[in-house]
C-alpha cells in the first residue's frame, strides 16, 4: 500500500531575505544579530514564487470531530480516500474509520479516538488536494501551524514528521492523556474538563492577570511540576489563549467554577463561560505524564520501515512550522522535541501565533485544512476575512468538505499574483 509522506524539495531564496532585511533599521547590534538570525532561519526553506502573498496553512485541534466526517471525502474521491483510510486503520491496528463513520458520538469523542481521527482526517484532506487537484504544497504555502492537536498535522505538512510517525505519536499521546484523566478522577475525585471564557477585548489581559494571581503564579503555568506536587487549586491552568477575547481554562471543573467566582467577586470581571466538549483537562499540570511519555517517544527512531534507523523528527523540514508553546517557528530539532512534549502541559498561544504571522511575517493568506470551522473563525477574528474585505491580495479560507475545495483553489489562483499586499 502506498505510504503517506510529505513532499520534499528545497531552494534557497537569499535574495528575498536580503530585500527583507533592507527594510529593517539596525538600531543596535542586537537588532542586527536578530535580523541576521531570522534571515538564516528563512533560507533553509524554499519559495518558488517569492512575489506572491505569504501563505499559512493551519490545522484544527480536538473538539471538531463529527460522526460521518469522512463520508463526503470517500464518496467524492473513493480512489484516493479509500486507500488512505485503509492505511489509517492498518497503522493503528483497529478500525478507527468505522468509529468515525458510525459512532456513536460518545465513542468518537473519547480522547483515544478523537485525537487520531481529527489528525488523520486533516491529512487525508491535504492528500486529496495534492493528488486529486494537483495542489503543490511547497509552491503555495510558506508556513504551517496547528491548534494544539493540530500541531501534529502541521508538522507532517512541514516535512518534520511522517504521517505514520505522527499517527503513532497522537494515538499514544491520547491514550496517556485519557489515563491521566481517569487517574485524576480516581485519586482526587470530581469532574475534569475545559471551560472557555469569552470577554471584551480590552478586558482579556487584566482577566489573565487576575487568574494568574488567584492561581498563585504569573507565568504561563506550572510547567515542570507533576500534578502531585501542585496544590489542588493550581491544577487549573489557562490552556489556550485563542483570540483577543477568548481563553480556555483546564482542570477540575469545580475548581474552575471557584476561580470564576473569585474573579467575578474580587477582580471585577464577568466573562461568559462555555463548557467545551472535552473529556480531559488538556494543557494542565494533570497532563504531566503525557509530556514525559511524549519526550521519550520523540527521542526514538521512526516507525516507518525504510526509516527505521533514522530519528523520528526531521529538521529542518520543507517549510517552517510554528510551536504552540513559543508562538514562533521551531529553531532546531531539539527545541522541536522539547516544545512538542511541553505542549501537553503548557498554554497554547494561538492568538500570539496568529499575531506574529500577521504583523511580523506579513502572512496574507490563510488556509484551514481539517474538520470544523473553529480554526478559520479564530484566524478570521484576528486578521479579518481578507478575501471578503478591502485588503487586496489575501484571504482566510477553510476546507472541511469537498464542496469547498474549488472555491478555495480559485481564490488562491486569483490572489497568487496579487501585486498589492502589505
Amino acid at each position: 500500500m502506498k505510504r503517506i509522506t510529505s513532499s520534499a524539495g528545497k531552494q534557497c531564496f537569499e535574495s528575498r531575505m536580503l530585500n527583507k532585511l533592507a527594510f529593517r533599521c539596525p538600531f543596535s547590534q542586537e537588532s542586527s544579530r536578530a535580523s541576521l538570525c531570522n534571515a538564516q532561519r528563512h533560507v533553509r526553506y524554499s519559495s518558488t514564487q517569492p512575489s506572491r502573498p505569504r501563505t499559512a496553512m493551519f490545522f484544527p485541534g480536538q473538539g471538531v470531530q463529527k460522526v460521518g466526517m469522512l463520508t463526503p471525502w470517500l464518496e467524492a474521491f473513493p480512489a484516493t480516500a479509500g486507500p488512505i483510510v485503509e492505511e489509517i486503520d492498518h497503522l493503528l491496528g483497529y478500525k478507527l474509520s468505522t468509529i468515525i463513520e458510525e459512532g456513536p458520538n460518545s465513542l468518537l469523542t473519547a480522547t483515544e479516538n478523537a485525537q487520531p481521527a481529527i489528525m488523520a482526517t486533516s491529512i487525508l484532506i491535504l492528500r486529496i488536494l495534492e493528488q486529486e487537484f494537483g495542489f503543490k504544497l511547497l509552491e503555495r504555502v510558506d508556513v504551517t501551524l496547528g491548534h494544539s492537536l493540530g500541531e501534529f498535522a502541521a508538522l507532517v505538512a512541514a516535512g518534520c514528521l511522517t504521517f505514520e510517525d505522527s499517527l503513532y505519536l497522537v494515538r499514544k499521546r491520547a491514550e496517556v492523556m485519557a489515563d491521566c484523566s481517569r487517574r485524576a478522577m480516581a485519586e482526587h475525585g470530581g469532574e475534569y474538563g475545559m471551560i472557555a471564557l469569552v470577554t471584551e477585548p480590552d478586558h482579556l489581559l487584566p482577566l489573565i492577570d487576575a487568574i494568574h494571581e488567584f492561581l498563585g503564579h504569573h507565568s504561563a503555568g506550572s510547567k515542570s511540576e507533576s500534578a502531585e506536587d501542585v496544590p489542588p487549586i493550581q491544577q487549573v491552568l489557562i490552556a489556550n489563549i485563542n483570540s483577543k477575547n477568548q481563553i480556555v481554562l483546564s482542570g477540575n471543573i469545580e475548581r474552575i467554577k471557584t476561580l470564576l467566582t473569585h474573579v467575578r467577586q474580587f477582580g471585577g470581571h464577568d466573562p461568559r463561560a462555555v463548557r467545551l466538549n472535552s473529556d480531559s483537562p488538556f494543557h494542565s499540570p494533570l497532563m504531566q505524564p503525557a509530556a514525559i511519555a511524549m519526550k521519550k517517544m520523540l527521542e526514538g527512531k521512526s516507525k516507518v520501515k525504510d526509516r527505521a534507523n533514522q530519528d523520528m523528527v526531521s529538521f529542518p523540514g520543507t517549510m517552517e512550522c510554528l510551536s504552540n508553546v513559543s508562538a514562533r517557528p521551531f529553531q532546531n530539532k531539539e527545541e522541536l522535541k522539547e516544545l512538542l512534549a511541553r505542549q501537553c502541559v503548557e498554554t497554547v498561544k494561538w492568538w500570539d501565533s496568529i499575531r506574529y504571522l500577521d504583523q511580523e511575517e506579513h502572512v496574507r493568506r490563510w488556509i484551514g485544512i481539517g474538520p470544523g470551522k473553529v480554526g478559520r473563525n479564530l484566524v478570521g477574528k484576528e486578521v479579518g476575512m481578507r478575501g471578503k474585505d478591502t485588503v487586496k491580495g489575501g484571504g482566510v479560507w477553510g476546507i472541511s468538505h469537498p464542496k469547498e475545495v474549488e472555491e478555495v483553489l480559485r481564490s488562491l489562483d486569483e490572489t497568487e499574483s496579487a501585486a498589492e499586499f502589505p
